[in-house]
């Protein structure tokens, strides 16, 4: 029973519970991500969970989002690079940020906000790299492009994804070749992979 106290706000808290959720997830998957095991981590009281964000639900929304965010942003600045193709590329190919989405994918299972969260954010980041691979190749002129701009979009986040999920099986059959076929098309299009070093 509450005792009509307010509880201390600490602007550092939800960013700390975030940190530690997302950790949690990492290392161990969501169903490890108890409030009382996010709270532990934080060193904070779990009860602070709940003040924080409501429902673990909530929580395992807005980590969805804060990380949502900050992919946007990445594949935004690598779309608005001299090599936006192979920057994406990289982008989506960045194996700590597949690993968790896989993660939330899981979750989804279980948790509809999580399903509806994970759609809407995949449905922006397919028009953001739709909008910015048609231009892309539009902009290279090949009649025809070796690969239209959906296929390209598709074929990268899916190599991306299926790799992670088969190297946590150790299973590594096809691998390379599959990452080459994605990277022989970068080539046709954009050329050898220049230096991104300053």
């Amino acid at each position: 029973m509450s005792s009509g106290r307010p509880v201390p706000v600490d602007e550092g808290s939800p960013a700390a519970l975030l940190d530690a959720a997302e950790k949690i997830l990492a290392e161990e998957g969501y169903a490890a991500a108890s409030s009382r095991r996010v709270a532990a981590a934080a060193g904070l009281n779990a009860a602070l969970v709940y003040y924080y964000f409501g429902t673990m639900d909530d929580l395992f929304v807005a980590l969805f989002r804060r990380g949502s965010e900050r992919s946007f942003q990445l594949q935004q600045e690598a779309l608005a690079s001299d090599q936006p193709l192979w920057s994406l590329w990289e982008a989506i190919h960045d194996r700590s940020s597949t690993a968790l989405t896989l993660e939330f994918i899981a979750l989804a299972n279980h948790r509809k906000a999580m399903r509806s969260e994970i759609t809407r954010s995949a449905l922006r980041f397919r028009r953001l790299q739709l909008d910015a691979v048609t231009e892309v190749l539009d902009r290279h002129g090949q009649q025809p492009p070796p690969v239209s701009p959906g296929a390209l979009v598709l074929l990268m986040s899916s190599v991306s994804r299926f790799l992670v999920m088969e190297r946590e099986f150790d299973i590594a059959v096809g691998h390379e070749d599959a990452v080459a076929m994605v990277e022989d098309i970068l080539v046709a299009i954009e050329g050898e992979r220049r230096s991104t070093a300053a």
